[in-house]
């Protein structure tokens, strides 16, 4: 099993690629039941077939969820802090049978100054489909903990 790393055990361009998640057709109709968006391009293949995607599509926050999930089971994950937000866009469309990856590095970090004994790192990502091509891209803002000091120091 994967440590979990303190905000001082990182470094700034540590890198990590996750594992693939398959986007299948049960796993995106559960995402519309679960959110309540069956908007017809992610439901109704013959309806996505005249769009411009000519085939059914993950929702655009599905693809930020998987790789939210992907990221916490990733080698590199980090002691349970703070999401302090995502900046995210939407490039490519995922389909149905798409195997997506994440690829995420330490871009920045620092102490918080508002919450001593946490820190920030800010987390460049993209969201990789089976062809190499970025779906998707932004990043993640984290507060982690610092380490603790042992024996009081």
């Amino acid at each position: 099993m994967t440590r979990e790393l303190y905000w001082d055990e990182c470094a700034i361009g540590d890198a990590c690629e996750t594992h693939e998640y398959e986007v299948t057709e049960a796993r995106v109709m559960a995402y519309a039941d679960l959110t309540g968006d069956h908007t017809p391009v992610h439901t109704d293949e013959d309806y996505a077939r005249t769009t411009p995607f000519g085939t059914r599509v993950a929702h655009g926050l599905f693809g930020l969820s998987i790789a939210d999930g992907l990221k916490t089971q990733a080698e590199m994950r980090f002691v349970p802090g703070m999401s302090l937000g995502w900046e995210w866009k939407f490039i490519l469309p995922i389909k149905l049978g798409d195997r997506v990856r994440v690829r995420f590095h330490v871009g920045s970090k620092r102490r918080s100054s508002s919450r001593p004994g946490w820190g920030i790192v800010i987390l460049p990502s993209e969201l990789v489909n089976q062809h190499g091509e970025v779906v998707q891209a932004g990043e993640h803002r984290l507060m982690i903990p610092l380490a603790p000091r042992e024996n009081g120091r």
